[in-house]
């Protein structure tokens, strides 16, 4: 079995996994499934998830797409006229209670052709990261520790290059480098090489996606109960804004999808419920917002 079947397989076993552990934690509300098909090639599994006791929407979504690579791309790439395979799982959740942060992942693999089939090139790519609108430092030490302890039998150097990766990446540049969170892991163009075959790259994009639930749900149990106000909703809705923003200018896998003709509706079911946008906002000087602040940088969490 090729890598992208093996992978295709994967992800599917994964997306049953992460949702049966969502709606396990959440006691309410199911994902709803929505199989689509790509006119030019491939379709996917979209699963959404809302008005939950928990999670007031989300989803977890697979899709394997094929065929021409568009000209946009093909410039991006910098490759003449190809064609391409992609296959991924996405998640993003949006939790109800302001001190339940939300959370994103995906997982992807892609493949290159030139028109007579013959593949000339290969890459795995993913990570995932919080965005907490309200932080308890055990649970920022707690998340990265996880996703840390994943990637370090692959090698002592994975973890903090990927973070690093993750910190540079989830950016706001348009805001003065806020970051939209507290990071994650992030990696890119992972090709086989001398010292990493593709089978050594697969084991560890499953290590990674295998770590998921194990990073996010305990962080959920301990927050979901917490008491809130309008307040904490007010400030959840602001930060929201700015994840929006991310997602809609920056994000290169909604960038990617858009131009590929990819499905609209799961493309777009990253962006949250609610999200308000006031002009120049500034928290209240000495309040837990304005602390939260400080945490939209880099900072060595293990």
């Amino acid at each position: 079995m090729s890598i992208k079947e093996q992978f295709t397989s994967y992800i599917h076993n994964l997306q049953d996994s992460i949702c049966a552990g969502l709606e396990s934690i959440d006691g309410k509300a199911k994902f709803i499934e929505d199989k689509w098909e790509r006119p030019e090639g491939g379709g996917g599994k979209s699963r959404v998830i809302s008005d939950g006791l928990v999670f007031e929407k989300g989803g977890v979504n697979t899709s394997i797409v094929h065929g021409a690579l568009p000209v946009a791309m093909q410039q991006a790439f910098g490759v003449p006229e190809s064609d391409f395979f992609a296959c991924g799982l996405s998640l993003v959740i949006h939790p109800l209670n302001p001190f339940v942060p939300t959370v994103h992942a995906n997982w992807r693999y892609f493949e290159l052709y030139d028109k007579a089939g013959k593949r000339l090139d290969g890459w795995f790519g993913g990570g995932s990261d919080l965005t907490p609108y309200y932080l308890y430092e055990e649970d920022a030490v707690h998340f990265h520790s996880t996703l840390k302890n994943a990637m370090d039998p692959f090698g002592a150097d994975k973890y903090p290059k990927y973070k690093q990766h993750c910190d540079e990446y989830f950016v706001n540049k348009h805001r003065g480098d806020e970051m939209r969170g507290i990071g994650g892991v992030f990696y890119d163009y992972l090709r086989p090489n001398e010292e990493t075959d593709e089978n050594k790259l697969f084991e560890f994009q499953q290590a990674n996606g295998n770590a998921f639930l194990n990073a996010y749900l305990p962080v959920v149990e301990k927050r979901k109960d917490i008491p809130y106000t309008d307040k904490e909703i007010l400030w959840q809705e602001i930060r929201r804004g700015r994840y929006v923003e991310f997602n809609l200018i920056h994000d290169r896998g909604t960038l990617f999808g858009l131009k590929t003709n990819g499905r609209t509706e799961s493309i777009l079911m990253s962006l949250p419920p609610r999200a308000r946008w006031y002009y120049n906002h500034q928290p209240e000087a000495g309040s837990r917002e304005a602390e939260m602040m400080q945490y939209y940088k880099p900072k060595d969490w293990v």
